[in-house]
């Protein structure tokens, strides 16, 4: 059939080229003409059927497409990238010590600005809060303030997309339930942020007191369902260990900094900060840090007093309960040689039957967190303290 409809075409162009010319046109016979219309129709039919075919299968593909990048977007969303390092740039870091180091020992915070790449999270500028005695109105100044230096930001070109904030803190002091809330408001609106953490009052002692911290998956999870109790720490399998992740700081300078840098080194070796290492006096770190781990014990006394008091109060419960059920069984089996309607055994509006609410696990997760965080500081002190009288003990004998 196609066959033959091909050649009709072919000879009907034959026959047109063929044919006399009038006037410089054309001119078909009757029978041209109407095989013409024949071919010509035919054709029609055909560019229909094409483009009927065509945008079928271009429709389906751009869907089978678009469907295919939704599942992929998707799957990316699903499987994002664990946070695995924090790279921070000097200069931040030298804004962060400047700004801590001016009000300590008040504590001050700023944000934190920079980009969101793979796994990793570049900080690349920062600005401090300001800080104000006045307690009226502060909440809105801060978020006005904070919008206006971000415009300002913006318009000269600098990465102005917040990652999280910096905060300052004394002895490590900083596991409270007002980071976790500062925590929570910024997940609303960044899926990953960070908070880094400055002690000043460590920094004195040799140690660049720097850390990133984030609040775990699994804890964020249970902190939306406020629901702190045993039975649900032990279904998540959630401890106190498990609140915060710390994310490893990678420090990167542009390779002109580096340079300069390079340039400013001091030809000695040695520094005045070197020798203050050498210090033996330890004495004020360490009350400090006692005082506060002592503080922390008394408040970790305080909390088991509550779950003690729970607790009693909840085999109360249960011991008024199972005499009522004992006096209740009774009364049935009397009502029932009588052949009187036995009563039910559960009385909701009895108060014996009403569930005592369990306290919240979450204050004595960050006592005992903060605890941790004392003795370990403690620890690190004393092992130095004990290797620089060693050292200097050599140093007399010899």
């Amino acid at each position: 059939m196609k066959e033959s409809e091909g050649r009709s075409v072919d000879d009907l162009v034959a026959r047109v080229r063929s044919c006399g010319q009038a006037n410089g046109k054309v001119v078909p016979s009757p029978r041209d003409r109407q095989s013409f219309e024949t071919a010509a129709a035919v054709v029609v039919v055909r560019i229909r059927w094409f483009s009927l075919f065509f945008v079928g299968t271009t429709t389906a593909i751009m869907a089978t497409s678009m469907a295919r990048s939704f599942l992929q977007v998707a799957s990316t969303e699903e499987v994002a990238p664990k946070l695995r390092v924090v790279q921070i740039e000097g200069l931040v870091i030298l804004k962060i010590i400047k700004h801590c180091k001016e009000f300590s020992p008040a504590l001050v915070t700023g944000q934190l600005l920079g980009l969101d790449v793979g796994s990793d999270l570049e900080v690349t500028n920062c600005f401090p809060f300001p800080t104000r005695d006045e307690e009226e109105e502060i909440e809105a100044d801060g978020a006005n303030y904070q919008l206006e230096m971000m415009r300002c930001l913006r318009e000269v070109n600098v990465d102005n997309n917040t990652v999280g904030w910096y905060q300052s803190t004394l002895l490590g002091s900083f596991q409270t339930v007002e980071l976790i809330e500062t925590f929570m408001n910024y997940q609303e609106n960044i899926r990953r942020c960070v908070c880094i953490i400055y002690d000043p009052s460590k920094s004195n002692q040799g140690v660049l007191a720097l850390k990133a911290l984030k609040l775990s998956d699994s804890f964020m999870e249970l902190y939306r369902s406020n629901n702190f109790i045993g039975e649900k720490l032990r279904e998540k399998n959630l401890s106190w260990m498990d609140i915060f992740e710390e994310i490893p700081i990678k420090v990167s300078n542009s390779a002109l900094i580096s340079a300069f840098m390079t340039e400013l080194e001091a030809d000695t070796p040695m520094t005045q900060c070197d020798f203050d290492r050498l210090q033996l006096s330890t004495t004020p770190f360490m009350e400090r840090n006692v005082e506060f781990l002592i503080e922390c014990m008394d408040d970790l006394s305080m909390e088991q007093q509550k779950f003690q008091f729970y607790y009693r109060n909840l085999s109360r419960q249960q011991a008024q309960q199972q005499a009522w059920l004992q006096k209740r069984r009774a009364d049935n089996m009397a009502r029932k040689a009588a052949g009187e309607e036995l009563l039910p055994e559960e009385d909701p509006s009895n108060p014996v039957f009403k569930p005592i609410p369990e306290p919240s696990r979450l204050d004595s997760f960050l006592i005992t967190n903060q605890i941790a965080n004392y003795c370990n500081q403690i620890n690190g002190v004393a092992g130095q303290s004990f290797s620089k009288l060693y050292l200097m003990k050599a140093l007399n004998e010899s």
